[in-house]
């Protein structure tokens, strides 16, 4: 079961340093994405991922959350340990 994120943990998170991390393509972050994201596209991902910080938390999102959770899946077998899918973009875009 998928866990649910609320704005107020994302902010918290964020206020830490956390890595706001958008993974899908460049037309759908071009069309919006949420304020201080980056754009790492999931099928790029492999090759992006050396620029996160394992550090600091990483949250990621998508349309829906399915893609977003592939990756977090990803980041975890890479040794990552504080990465979350806060899910899709539209249940943050009131944050």
């Amino acid at each position: 079961m998928k866990k649910e994120y609320s704005c107020s943990f994302v902010e918290e998170k964020l206020s830490v340093g956390g890595q706001l991390i958008d993974v899908r393509s460049p037309v759908e972050f071009n069309q919006g994405a949420l304020d201080g994201a980056v754009n790492m596209p999931i099928d790029h991902f492999t090759s992006l991922k050396d620029d996160i910080d394992k550090t600091k938390p990483v949250l990621l999102y998508c349309r829906t959350g399915a893609r977003s959770e592939m990756v977090k899946r990803y980041l975890e077998q890479s040794g990552f340990n504080q990465v979350y899918n806060i899910g899709g973009l539209l249940q943050f875009a009131g944050c």
